[in-house]
Protein backbone atom coordinates (compact mmCIF):
# COMPACT_ATOMS: atom_id res chain seq x y z
CA UNK A 1 0.00 0.00 0.00
CA UNK A 2 1.06 3.35 -0.91
CA UNK A 3 1.84 6.00 2.32
CA UNK A 4 -1.82 7.35 3.50
CA UNK A 5 -1.79 10.50 5.47
CA UNK A 6 -4.59 9.63 7.45
CA UNK A 7 -6.06 8.28 10.46
CA UNK A 8 -6.91 4.12 11.05
CA UNK A 9 -9.22 3.00 13.25
CA UNK A 10 -8.21 -0.90 12.85
CA UNK A 11 -10.63 -2.80 12.76
CA UNK A 12 -10.20 -5.59 10.45
CA UNK A 13 -6.79 -6.34 8.38
CA UNK A 14 -4.48 -4.06 6.78
CA UNK A 15 -2.18 -6.87 5.20
CA UNK A 16 -2.91 -8.20 1.45
CA UNK A 17 -2.82 -11.85 3.24
CA UNK A 18 -4.97 -13.98 5.78
CA UNK A 19 -3.77 -15.60 8.66
CA UNK A 20 -1.94 -18.82 8.38
CA UNK A 21 -4.59 -21.47 10.26
CA UNK A 22 -4.23 -21.41 13.98
CA UNK A 23 -3.67 -18.59 14.69
CA UNK A 24 -6.55 -15.75 14.62
CA UNK A 25 -7.98 -14.24 17.89
CA UNK A 26 -5.36 -14.44 20.79
CA UNK A 27 -6.65 -12.02 23.27
CA UNK A 28 -8.33 -14.73 25.32
CA UNK A 29 -4.57 -16.69 25.81
CA UNK A 30 -2.50 -13.42 26.57
CA UNK A 31 0.00 -13.05 29.09
CA UNK A 32 -0.67 -9.52 30.29
CA UNK A 33 0.21 -7.15 33.51
CA UNK A 34 -1.98 -3.52 32.64
CA UNK A 35 -0.64 -1.91 36.08
CA UNK A 36 -0.56 1.42 36.65
CA UNK A 37 -2.54 2.18 33.28
CA UNK A 38 -6.12 2.41 34.89
CA UNK A 39 -5.13 6.35 35.92
CA UNK A 40 -5.01 7.70 32.48
CA UNK A 41 -7.86 7.87 29.65
CA UNK A 42 -8.13 4.65 28.25
CA UNK A 43 -6.67 5.91 24.81
CA UNK A 44 -3.31 5.50 23.44
CA UNK A 45 -2.14 6.66 19.89
CA UNK A 46 0.25 4.48 17.50
CA UNK A 47 2.40 5.91 15.54
CA UNK A 48 3.69 3.23 13.09
CA UNK A 49 4.57 1.28 9.15
CA UNK A 50 2.15 0.74 7.31
CA UNK A 51 0.62 -3.19 7.14
CA UNK A 52 3.25 -3.50 10.11
CA UNK A 53 0.74 -5.09 12.68
CA UNK A 54 -1.49 -8.22 12.99
CA UNK A 55 -4.97 -8.44 11.79
CA UNK A 56 -6.09 -8.28 15.40
CA UNK A 57 -3.55 -7.00 17.50
CA UNK A 58 -5.28 -4.09 18.33
CA UNK A 59 -8.93 -5.32 18.75
CA UNK A 60 -7.28 -7.59 21.09
CA UNK A 61 -5.37 -5.15 23.07
CA UNK A 62 -8.70 -2.89 23.17
CA UNK A 63 -10.18 -5.98 24.24
CA UNK A 64 -8.15 -7.16 27.29
CA UNK A 65 -7.27 -3.58 28.77
CA UNK A 66 -10.34 -1.72 27.26
CA UNK A 67 -8.05 1.15 25.85
CA UNK A 68 -8.96 2.26 22.26
CA UNK A 69 -6.15 2.77 19.79
CA UNK A 70 -5.76 5.18 17.09
CA UNK A 71 -3.00 3.70 15.20
CA UNK A 72 -1.16 6.90 12.20
CA UNK A 73 1.25 5.50 9.62
CA UNK A 74 4.51 6.59 8.10
CA UNK A 75 6.46 5.79 5.00
CA UNK A 76 9.87 6.07 6.32
CA UNK A 77 11.96 7.10 9.41
CA UNK A 78 12.96 10.40 7.70
CA UNK A 79 8.81 11.19 7.68
CA UNK A 80 8.45 9.96 11.72
CA UNK A 81 12.16 11.75 13.11
CA UNK A 82 10.85 15.03 11.25
CA UNK A 83 6.79 14.63 12.81
CA UNK A 84 8.62 14.14 16.35
CA UNK A 85 11.15 16.92 16.02
CA UNK A 86 8.74 19.12 15.74
CA UNK A 87 7.12 18.24 18.42
CA UNK A 88 4.96 15.34 19.74
CA UNK A 89 1.46 15.61 18.37
CA UNK A 90 0.27 13.26 20.51
CA UNK A 91 1.84 9.70 19.91
CA UNK A 92 2.36 7.05 22.74
CA UNK A 93 4.75 4.26 21.05
CA UNK A 94 6.41 4.53 17.91
CA UNK A 95 8.57 2.12 15.92
CA UNK A 96 11.67 4.01 14.75
CA UNK A 97 14.69 1.58 12.89
CA UNK A 98 17.82 1.04 15.00
CA UNK A 99 19.61 3.93 13.57
CA UNK A 100 16.93 6.65 14.16
CA UNK A 101 16.55 5.22 17.82
CA UNK A 102 20.37 6.61 18.61
CA UNK A 103 19.30 9.64 16.72
CA UNK A 104 16.51 10.40 18.67
CA UNK A 105 18.45 9.46 22.05
CA UNK A 106 20.41 12.38 21.19
CA UNK A 107 17.77 14.47 20.56
CA UNK A 108 16.17 14.13 23.55
CA UNK A 109 13.43 12.70 22.10
CA UNK A 110 12.48 9.22 23.68
CA UNK A 111 11.71 8.78 27.23
CA UNK A 112 13.43 6.27 29.26
CA UNK A 113 11.39 2.44 29.37
CA UNK A 114 10.44 1.41 32.84
CA UNK A 115 11.00 -2.76 32.42
CA UNK A 116 9.28 -3.48 35.91
CA UNK A 117 6.36 -2.47 33.72
CA UNK A 118 7.18 -4.73 30.59
CA UNK A 119 7.04 -8.13 32.42
CA UNK A 120 7.22 -10.21 28.64
CA UNK A 121 10.51 -8.52 28.27
CA UNK A 122 11.29 -11.93 29.43
CA UNK A 123 9.86 -13.36 25.69
CA UNK A 124 12.60 -11.87 24.14
CA UNK A 125 16.19 -13.64 22.60
CA UNK A 126 19.13 -12.63 24.73
CA UNK A 127 20.65 -11.90 21.72
CA UNK A 128 18.38 -8.67 21.16
CA UNK A 129 18.81 -7.29 24.56
CA UNK A 130 21.87 -5.16 24.63
CA UNK A 131 22.53 -3.96 21.42
CA UNK A 132 25.24 -1.13 20.43
CA UNK A 133 22.61 1.52 19.77
CA UNK A 134 20.85 1.39 23.13
CA UNK A 135 22.63 -0.51 25.79
CA UNK A 136 20.91 -2.55 28.02
CA UNK A 137 17.58 -1.54 26.19
CA UNK A 138 17.19 1.81 28.10
CA UNK A 139 14.93 3.23 25.41
CA UNK A 140 13.52 0.55 22.97
CA UNK A 141 12.70 -2.97 23.04
CA UNK A 142 12.27 -5.16 19.75
CA UNK A 143 9.82 -5.48 17.45
CA UNK A 144 11.30 -6.87 14.45
CA UNK A 145 14.30 -7.40 12.55
CA UNK A 146 15.68 -8.54 8.89
CA UNK A 147 17.13 -7.51 5.57
CA UNK A 148 16.96 -5.26 2.58
CA UNK A 149 16.96 -6.64 -0.74
CA UNK A 150 15.52 -6.99 -4.16
CA UNK A 151 12.20 -8.51 -4.50
CA UNK A 152 11.59 -9.51 -8.29
CA UNK A 153 9.45 -11.16 -10.31
CA UNK A 154 10.83 -14.47 -11.87
CA UNK A 155 9.49 -14.68 -15.48
CA UNK A 156 10.75 -11.32 -16.27
CA UNK A 157 14.52 -11.97 -15.25
CA UNK A 158 16.92 -13.53 -17.34
CA UNK A 159 18.53 -14.97 -14.17
CA UNK A 160 18.16 -14.21 -10.33
CA UNK A 161 19.41 -10.76 -9.66
CA UNK A 162 21.86 -11.52 -7.35
CA UNK A 163 23.76 -8.10 -7.32
CA UNK A 164 22.95 -4.90 -6.73
CA UNK A 165 24.13 -4.16 -10.40
CA UNK A 166 20.60 -4.59 -11.39
CA UNK A 167 19.11 -1.47 -9.64
CA UNK A 168 22.18 0.55 -9.61
CA UNK A 169 24.32 0.61 -12.51
CA UNK A 170 22.37 -1.12 -15.10
CA UNK A 171 19.95 -0.23 -18.03
CA UNK A 172 19.16 -4.37 -18.52
CA UNK A 173 15.52 -3.65 -16.82
CA UNK A 174 15.30 -0.05 -18.08
CA UNK A 175 12.29 1.64 -16.52
CA UNK A 176 11.14 -2.01 -14.53
CA UNK A 177 12.86 -0.89 -11.56
CA UNK A 178 12.07 0.80 -8.41
CA UNK A 179 14.46 1.55 -5.28
CA UNK A 180 13.04 2.76 -2.02
CA UNK A 181 12.56 6.67 -1.34
CA UNK A 182 14.64 6.56 1.64
CA UNK A 183 18.04 8.52 1.23
CA UNK A 184 20.12 7.31 3.61
CA UNK A 185 19.61 3.71 2.93
CA UNK A 186 19.87 3.85 -0.69
CA UNK A 187 23.18 5.52 -0.22
CA UNK A 188 24.07 2.71 2.50
CA UNK A 189 23.36 0.16 -0.21
CA UNK A 190 25.09 2.07 -3.26
CA UNK A 191 28.53 1.75 -1.03
CA UNK A 192 27.88 -1.59 -0.24
CA UNK A 193 27.49 -2.23 -4.21
CA UNK A 194 30.87 -0.05 -4.55
CA UNK A 195 32.94 -2.31 -2.57
CA UNK A 196 32.99 0.25 0.43
CA UNK A 197 31.01 -0.17 3.96
CA UNK A 198 27.72 0.67 4.61
CA UNK A 199 28.45 2.88 7.15
CA UNK A 200 30.85 4.94 4.57
CA UNK A 201 31.56 8.44 5.82
CA UNK A 202 33.97 9.92 2.87
CA UNK A 203 31.96 12.92 1.19
CA UNK A 204 34.04 11.25 -1.94
CA UNK A 205 32.44 7.99 -1.99
CA UNK A 206 28.58 9.42 -1.12
CA UNK A 207 29.02 11.92 -4.32
CA UNK A 208 30.21 9.11 -6.30
CA UNK A 209 27.04 6.67 -5.35
CA UNK A 210 24.84 10.02 -5.89
CA UNK A 211 26.59 10.26 -9.43
CA UNK A 212 25.77 6.88 -10.22
CA UNK A 213 21.93 7.18 -9.30
CA UNK A 214 21.61 10.17 -11.36
CA UNK A 215 23.29 8.35 -14.00
CA UNK A 216 20.98 5.44 -13.92
CA UNK A 217 17.59 7.49 -13.28
CA UNK A 218 16.68 7.02 -16.55
CA UNK A 219 16.19 3.21 -15.97
CA UNK A 220 14.53 3.89 -12.54
CA UNK A 221 10.97 4.12 -12.60
CA UNK A 222 9.92 5.32 -9.24
CA UNK A 223 11.63 5.82 -5.81
CA UNK A 224 9.24 4.27 -4.06
CA UNK A 225 7.50 5.46 -0.79
CA UNK A 226 6.86 2.08 1.01
CA UNK A 227 4.98 0.57 -1.63
CA UNK A 228 7.47 -1.65 -3.85
CA UNK A 229 5.91 -4.88 -2.91
CA UNK A 230 2.74 -3.45 -4.43
CA UNK A 231 4.38 -2.39 -7.55
CA UNK A 232 5.90 -5.53 -8.43
CA UNK A 233 2.55 -7.18 -7.58
CA UNK A 234 0.74 -5.18 -9.85
CA UNK A 235 3.81 -5.82 -12.63
CA UNK A 236 4.46 -1.75 -12.72
CA UNK A 237 7.92 -3.30 -11.71
CA UNK A 238 10.00 -6.59 -12.36
CA UNK A 239 12.42 -5.62 -9.54
CA UNK A 240 12.60 -3.39 -6.50
CA UNK A 241 14.72 -2.36 -3.85
CA UNK A 242 12.26 -3.54 -0.79
CA UNK A 243 12.14 -4.90 3.50
CA UNK A 244 12.05 -8.83 2.99
CA UNK A 245 8.73 -8.60 4.71
CA UNK A 246 7.24 -6.02 2.63
CA UNK A 247 8.01 -8.86 -0.50
CA UNK A 248 7.33 -12.02 1.65
CA UNK A 249 3.69 -10.57 2.04
CA UNK A 250 3.18 -10.26 -1.75
CA UNK A 251 4.62 -13.68 -2.31
CA UNK A 252 1.94 -15.47 -0.27
CA UNK A 253 -0.25 -13.77 -2.76
CA UNK A 254 2.04 -14.37 -5.90
CA UNK A 255 4.22 -17.23 -6.92
CA UNK A 256 6.21 -15.73 -9.16
CA UNK A 257 7.67 -13.66 -6.94
CA UNK A 258 10.93 -13.83 -5.00
CA UNK A 259 13.57 -12.02 -2.91
CA UNK A 260 17.24 -11.83 -2.61
CA UNK A 261 19.96 -10.63 -0.59
CA UNK A 262 22.42 -9.55 -3.31
CA UNK A 263 25.97 -11.01 -2.98
CA UNK A 264 27.69 -7.95 -2.03
CA UNK A 265 25.56 -7.94 0.77
CA UNK A 266 22.79 -5.94 2.35
CA UNK A 267 21.38 -3.95 4.83
CA UNK A 268 20.34 -5.41 7.98
CA UNK A 269 17.69 -3.72 10.55
CA UNK A 270 15.84 -4.18 13.39
CA UNK A 271 12.61 -2.07 14.05
CA UNK A 272 12.23 -1.14 17.82
CA UNK A 273 8.91 0.07 20.08
CA UNK A 274 9.92 3.70 21.88
CA UNK A 275 7.62 5.95 24.10
CA UNK A 276 8.62 9.43 22.58
CA UNK A 277 9.21 12.65 24.50
CA UNK A 278 5.76 14.12 25.70
CA UNK A 279 3.63 10.85 25.01
CA UNK A 280 0.58 11.92 27.00
CA UNK A 281 -0.50 8.19 28.23
CA UNK A 282 2.34 6.38 28.99
CA UNK A 283 1.64 4.31 31.48
CA UNK A 284 -0.82 2.87 28.49
CA UNK A 285 2.44 3.25 26.17
CA UNK A 286 4.06 0.65 28.63
CA UNK A 287 1.14 -1.58 29.14
CA UNK A 288 0.97 -1.75 25.07
CA UNK A 289 4.48 -2.57 24.64
CA UNK A 290 4.28 -5.48 27.43
CA UNK A 291 1.41 -6.49 25.05
CA UNK A 292 3.18 -6.45 21.65
CA UNK A 293 5.72 -8.73 23.81
CA UNK A 294 3.53 -11.45 24.62
CA UNK A 295 4.28 -14.92 23.08
CA UNK A 296 0.88 -15.47 21.36
CA UNK A 297 0.19 -11.70 20.41
CA UNK A 298 4.26 -12.06 19.18
CA UNK A 299 3.94 -15.29 16.90
CA UNK A 300 0.34 -13.87 15.38
CA UNK A 301 1.85 -10.43 14.63
CA UNK A 302 5.10 -12.01 13.07
CA UNK A 303 2.76 -14.34 10.81
CA UNK A 304 0.59 -12.16 9.60
CA UNK A 305 3.34 -9.14 8.25
CA UNK A 306 6.11 -12.60 7.90
CA UNK A 307 9.00 -10.47 8.91
CA UNK A 308 11.53 -12.01 11.85
CA UNK A 309 10.67 -11.74 15.76
CA UNK A 310 13.25 -11.26 18.27
CA UNK A 311 10.93 -12.67 20.64
CA UNK A 312 11.87 -15.90 21.62
CA UNK A 313 8.72 -16.78 22.99
CA UNK A 314 6.89 -15.94 19.62
CA UNK A 315 9.25 -17.70 17.64
CA UNK A 316 8.60 -21.31 19.50
CA UNK A 317 5.16 -21.24 18.73
CA UNK A 318 5.78 -20.57 14.96
CA UNK A 319 5.94 -23.03 12.04
CA UNK A 320 9.05 -24.71 10.37
CA UNK A 321 8.01 -23.51 7.38
CA UNK A 322 8.23 -19.68 9.17
CA UNK A 323 11.09 -20.39 11.48
CA UNK A 324 13.52 -22.14 8.54
CA UNK A 325 12.32 -19.30 5.64
CA UNK A 326 15.77 -17.76 4.23
CA UNK A 327 14.02 -15.19 3.49
CA UNK A 328 12.73 -14.42 6.99
CA UNK A 329 16.04 -15.34 9.03
CA UNK A 330 18.71 -14.75 6.35
CA UNK A 331 21.67 -17.46 6.27
CA UNK A 332 24.99 -16.93 8.18
CA UNK A 333 26.60 -15.69 4.82
CA UNK A 334 23.74 -13.30 4.60
CA UNK A 335 24.40 -11.87 7.70
CA UNK A 336 28.53 -12.08 7.19
CA UNK A 337 28.47 -9.89 3.95
CA UNK A 338 25.57 -7.52 5.23
CA UNK A 339 25.71 -4.57 8.11
CA UNK A 340 23.86 -2.61 9.94
CA UNK A 341 23.30 1.15 9.91
CA UNK A 342 24.84 3.43 12.62
CA UNK A 343 24.06 7.10 12.90
CA UNK A 344 26.72 9.11 11.51
CA UNK A 345 25.95 12.23 13.22
CA UNK A 346 24.16 15.69 12.10
CA UNK A 347 27.20 16.36 9.18
CA UNK A 348 26.83 13.00 7.33
CA UNK A 349 22.59 13.58 7.93
CA UNK A 350 22.79 17.34 6.53
CA UNK A 351 25.33 15.52 3.50
CA UNK A 352 22.94 13.02 2.76
CA UNK A 353 20.00 15.42 2.57
CA UNK A 354 22.10 17.79 -0.13
CA UNK A 355 22.93 14.62 -2.09
CA UNK A 356 19.55 13.47 -2.11
CA UNK A 357 18.25 16.93 -3.27
CA UNK A 358 20.94 16.58 -5.92
CA UNK A 359 19.60 13.25 -7.25
CA UNK A 360 16.00 14.10 -7.26
CA UNK A 361 16.93 17.59 -9.32
CA UNK A 362 19.06 15.80 -11.67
Amino acid sequence: MTKRNLTQRIASGVSRRSFLAGTGAVAAGLTFSGKGFAAEEKVLNFYNWDTYIGETTLDDFSEVTGIDVTMDLFADNDELFAKLKAGNPGYDVIVPTNDYVERMISADMLVKLDHSKIPNIKNIDPAFLNPAFDPGRTYSLPYMWGSIGIGYRKSRVNSTPDSWKVLYDSDEYAGKIALLAAPSTVLQVGCKYLGYPLNEKDPAVLEKVADMLIKQKPNIKVFAEDNGQDLLLSGEVDLTMEWNGDILQVMAEDDDISYVVPKEGGLLWEDTLCIPTGAPHPENAHAFINFLLDAQAGAAIADFIQYATPNAAAKALMSDEYKNNPAIFPSDEVIRNSETAIYQGTDYTQLVDRLWTKIGAA
